[in-house]
């Protein structure tokens, strides 16, 4: 039962990077330059994590099985251009309902997992997500509740956060893979040796990206270093969590306990952003708490 509890402790330290995100891209940096200061100050951090525990435990670097680099890539670049949509959702809706819109990658997770790993969902589990599911039709809405069904399922933060759960499915998965391709029974030392091989390629592709795209941007994210080293930290603090649960069970089981972060982004929308959250909005945030207390209770 670990993985449920680093699920979400991992839940936890995202709601608050996604926190700090929100602070830097209203007004300091654009959405490209929040995501990269997001993977720029995490990347020392794990690395260094990553070498002390190699020495702490006197072993070599673990041997890398096929198919590994593939993953990284993909992975990294899938979370890259998902959290790049969420980023963007903030300006559309609020923050706890931007970060439910996120929790598509649960359903997307189960159907990635499965055609990519083998991994399979219980029919218990599957109806759980289910549930979730309905939580986020339920909040795929615009805020005023008006006009025909066309427009209120394709208005922007609803296609946003679809995008956003595709990428963010593809990423999960890919790190699942990725961990699982390095020759170690240790989780910790499988999500270690990942970690900084994923933040290290997104830290300079998007940074040649932004470079020729974004003049003077990454300046600026150098020069917010007093708000994003704790975006970092928070970062490394969810990517041990994610990856190490990643490496013990079903990515998609994974996300589907780590959608208690919409419960922890209603305490953020409402405490530190002042925002008013709707009676449809709790409907739907208490359906995919539910899901979530469900597959607790199955797992």
């Amino acid at each position: 039962m670990s993985w449920i509890f680093l699920s979400v402790m991992a839940a936890a330290f995202q709601t608050l990077r996604f926190m700090l995100q929100k602070t830097l891209s209203m007004g300091v940096l654009s959405a490209g330059g929040a995501t990269l200061a997001r993977f720029l100050f995490t990347a020392p951090f794990v690395t260094l994590l990553a070498a002390g525990y190699l020495l702490w435990r006197g072993q070599a670097v673990p041997e890398i099985g096929t198919g590994f680099w593939a993953y990284v890539l993909a992975g990294g670049l899938a979370q890259i251009l998902a959290t790049w949509c969420v980023v963007a959702i903030f300006a559309a809706r609020n923050f706890a309902v931007g970060i439910t819109f996120k929790k598509t990658e649960v359903m997307l997770t189960a159907f990635v997992g499965f055609v990519v790993l083998g991994d399979r969902v219980s029919p218990g589990g599957l109806g759980a997500i289910g549930l979730g599911l309905l939580g986020v039709l339920v909040l795929s809405d615009i805020p005023e509740g008006t006009g025909g069904l066309l427009r209120r399922a394709m208005n922007r933060a609803a296609g946003l956060g679809l995008l956003s759960g595709v990428f963010f499915a593809v990423s999960a998965v890919a790190y699942r893979g990725a961990t699982l391709a390095v020759a170690a029974d240790d989780a910790l030392m499988r999500a270690l040796v990942t970690m900084p091989c994923v933040t290290i390629f997104q830290t300079l592709a998007l940074g040649a990206w932004l470079y020729g795209r974004e003049a003077g941007e990454i300046g600026r994210v150098l020069a917010s270093w007093r708000t994003s080293v704790w975006m970092g930290l928070a970062g490394m603090g969810g990517s041990i969590c994610w990856f190490t649960a990643f490496a013990m069970m079903n990515a998609a089981y994974v996300f589907a306990v780590g959608q208690v972060e919409v419960i922890f982004s209603i305490f953020a929308s409402v405490w530190f952003f002042g925002e008013v959250i709707t009676r449809r909005e709790w409907i739907g945030m208490g359906l995919i708490t539910v899901s979530v207390l469900a597959l607790v209770w199955l797992y």
